[in-house]
């Protein structure tokens, strides 16, 4: 089962065409190149890392993968085109690993909650492989996607019995390894607790979690004994993971710092969080769980429904139902209360979710007549057939042009370095900040690139806030001002070196034009008016969106050179 999820995650990750969020890149793939590569190969290192908010865990997992690439592409003694290719490949390769785990690891614990041997857990497998979410979001390179397979993980691998039935001796005809032997169950426990703490490590709100887990055990299941024995073996599994975090950050930022306690201060008691963007309180109920769950939402409702109606339980697999209840319910509410929400951000009770969803799901079979196979069989296609084409689409077109530039603008140098030995390529973007990835996809340090910038407003009171801008507000409040008063003049306009670090310009240094512009259609007219009578002219132009939330992405992304 394993081998064939990897396989068709393998699959996923390499087809993917698509841009999401910058935080694929950014929080991941840039300062990964940058432990790969060193500090002159030109990756994008944002604020999070200067001023240390993000554990170290994540990239250096995919910097290991850029290594590995690249000594496989000396070895092979490859081509520039075939190196950049592989390089592009292998993060993909790596996530595509982790997401087959997620979903291995969600068909094994839903034979824990329903029994290894119910038909059920194989409907939630199911809608974890059809899921469009899961197709789209889990191939990629978030934080997110890692902290959901450790979620997962630390479910499958928690002794639930051993908790929730105290005491009781094991039924061996219905039991997991874990309730047969104390050693086994403690082993068990330890990896559960390992998988969580790292979760916790990526991303520190998961630890709602297992603050609702242990609450629960200790006020309506557990005996003293066992929460004593749990309270023990997280202290000794914590301070170990601790220790190895504490290690890696130190390797990589060279000084002693605690990531999750600077990213609680800096993105809640300094609500820098709320800079990138405000929802309305019910997102999550209204957007986040209906994108999150597409057509398995009504089957997630009955299940959870059914899960916390559940009033006297009697097995621990009732029991366990009820916990999963309410730990998504608790952890939605907890996420409502900040500011700032995204779908991903929930992400981590998708697995939950979909083995909830397995029952009714498969019950709903049961619903429609035995003799009216037909109609089955077509409510079946038509679910199937919506999330094919939803995933379809948001994976291979929408937002795709933003991704497509940057391989064109790699295939220019590729192009242009055969016919000369030494050639610097310089682009400028013209674009809201972080709206393509940088050097996971430029590849080549000789390109020479800089972009607009959204610097949050650091260390400015919170009262002081509500009038900042940052450059690309700045920009775009005034495109031809912005131009006339920030590049040379045009008629000094031959191309010149621009530095892959914007903040080398400042001091009211302006830059120099580049040989590439980058923009998005919507500043089209600007460009045309700016640059009508000098030697710019449109070299490319790729699709990117039929519709967007954000006036400034409107439209194809164009390069004029």
């Amino acid at each position: 089962v394993f081998v064939g999820l990897f396989v068709f995650r393998l699959v996923n990750a390499l087809s993917i065409r698509t841009f999401f969020q910058p935080d694929e890149y950014f929080q991941a793939l840039e300062p990964a190149w940058e432990i790969a590569f060193g500090p002159n190969s030109g990756a994008w290192i944002t604020w999070e890392w200067r001023e240390r908010l993000r554990s170290s865990l994540h990239p250096l997992l995919f910097a290991s993968a850029y290594r590995s690439a690249n000594l496989l592409a000396q070895l092979l003694d490859m081509g520039e085109e075939s190196r950049a290719e592989l390089l592009i490949a292998a993060p993909k390769a790596i996530q595509a690993l982790i997401a087959a785990l997620g979903d291995f690891f969600t068909w094994k614990f839903a034979g824990e909650v329903y029994g290894n041997r119910s038909k059920v857990t194989n409907f939630a497998l199911a809608l974890t492989v059809v899921n469009p979410w899961q197709w789209y979001c889990s191939v990629r390179t978030f934080s997110n996607s890692l902290e959901t397979t450790f979620t997962i993980a630390a479910f499958y691998f928690w002794p639930w019995r051993r908790f929730l039935n105290p005491g009781r001796p094991p039924n061996r005809q219905k039991a997991s390894i874990d309730e047969t032997h104390p050693t086994s169950s403690t082993i068990r426990l330890q990896f559960a607790l390992i998988a969580a703490a790292f979760a916790c490590i990526l991303r520190p709100t998961n630890i709602i979690i297992w603050v609702s887990i242990t609450a629960i055990l200790v006020m309506r299941f557990s005996s003293t004994q066992e929460i004593v024995s749990l309270m023990v073996n997280a202290i000794e599994v914590g301070f170990g993971v601790l220790t190895v975090s504490i290690a890696l950050d130190y390797s990589f930022y060279h000084d002693w710092v605690f990531p999750p306690l600077r990213f609680l201060y800096f993105n809640i008691l300094q609500s820098l969080a709320v800079f990138y963007g405000k929802n309305r309180a019910n997102y999550y109920f209204t957007e986040g769980l209906p994108l999150l769950l597409t057509t398995s939402l009504p089957f997630a409702v009955i299940g959870l429904g059914n899960a916390l109606r559940s009033q006297s339980p009697s097995s621990s697999m009732q029991k366990l139902r009820i916990i999963l209840g309410i730990v998504t319910v608790l952890m939605v509410l907890a996420m409502t209360l900040i500011s700032h929400k995204e779908v991903r951000f929930i992400y981590p009770l998708l697995p939950i979710l979909n083995v909830l969803a397995a029952q009714p799901a498969a019950a709903s079979l049961h619903l429609v007549p035995l003799s009216n196979n037909k109609l089955r069989l077509g409510l079946m296609i038509l679910m199937l057939t919506f999330n094919i084409c939803f995933a379809g689409y948001v994976s291979l077109v929408h937002q795709r042009g933003v991704i497509d530039v940057m391989n064109y603008l790699r295939q220019e140098r590729e192009a242009s370095s055969v016919i000369e030995t030494s050639y610097n390529l310089t682009i400028g973007f013209l674009m809201p900040c972080h709206s393509t990835p940088w050097r996971s996809h430029l590849i080549h340090v000789d390109i020479d690139a800089w972009a607009l910038t959204c610097e949050p407003p650091l260390h400015i009171p919170l009262a002081e806030r509500q009038g900042y801008m940052d450059e690309a507000d700045i920009f775009y409040t005034n495109p031809q001002y912005w131009l006339e008063n920030n590049m040379q003049d045009l008629r000094n306009n031959k191309p010149a070196s621009v530095g892959h670090n914007v903040s080398k310009i400042n001091g009211g240094i302006r830059r120099p034009w580049p040989e590439y512009l980058v923009f998005f259609q919507q500043l089209e007219p600007v460009i045309e008016k700016m640059l009508a009578n000098t030697r710019y002219g449109e070299c490319w132009r790729g699709f990117n969106t039929h519709w967007h939330d954000d006036w400034r992405r409107k439209g194809d992304v164009v390069v004029w050179c």
